[in-house]
């Protein structure tokens, strides 16, 4: 697996975006996506922390792969 980049809340995402995911909905400073029946949260901060990317690339199971090649 590779390492995942230190990114912005932004540019996750657009990456998501990229891949499928549309925005459903924002709840204070969290964003809600979804694809089919899969969903994720994700954090809306300057510098997303790598453990918090990589819960959310497990909810929305994306591998770590996928995300780089959509950035």
């Amino acid at each position: 697996m590779p390492k995942l980049p230190r990114v912005s809340g932004a540019e996750v995402i657009r990456a998501l975006e990229r891949l499928g995911f549309i925005r459903i909905r924002q709840s204070g400073s969290h964003v809600i996506l979804r694809r089919g029946n899969k969903g994720c949260v994700v954090p809306m901060r300057s510098e997303v922390k790598v453990g918090t990317l990589a819960g959310v690339l497990r909810q929305a199971e994306v591998s770590a792969e996928e995300f780089t090649e959509a950035l």
